[in-house]
């Protein structure tokens, strides 16, 4: 259930992503990929990819579908969602480090998310039914 609803979170902000000015994390997406980019990557383009990672990363985790890839692929996502407390503290924080903005809370509760994945990456994932057959 916990890789469902994580998956099902990460599905619906993805898409929002795919219609511009839906989002409201959009402009700090495309903000913070450009500074991770050095701008290399468009914005308009790198708001896609990102819809494009977050959508693959929820479908795969709802299916329940290369779970253990889709727990990397979002942790790695997860911790760079972090990256804006540093590279834009102004609009992350009213007063560092303990007083977050509505910017700075909506990346905080994060933590969460990250707390869950690391949770489902330590649990045992069950055997396909192809290596039950070679166990035999």
């Amino acid at each position: 259930m916990l890789a469902v609803s994580i998956g099902f979170v990460y599905v619906w902000f993805g898409t929002l992503k795919f219609f511009p000015n839906t989002s409201p994390a959009e402009e700090l997406a495309k903000n913070t990929i450009h500074s991770l980019t050095f701008g290399v990557i468009p914005d308009e383009v790198s708001i896609l990819l990102l819809a494009t990672l977050e959508v693959l990363i929820g479908a795969l985790l709802m299916l329940n579908v290369l779970k253990r890839q889709a727990i990397v692929l979002a942790i790695g996502h997860i911790i760079f969602t972090f990256t804006p407390l540093i590279f834009f503290p102004l609009e992350s924080f009213k007063a560092a480090p303990l007083v977050p903005t509505l910017l700075g809370q909506y990346i905080g509760k994060n933590v969460i998310i990250l707390g869950a994945l690391i949770t489902l990456a330590q649990m045992r994932m069950p055997l396909s039914s192809e290596n039950i057959e070679h166990k035999s």
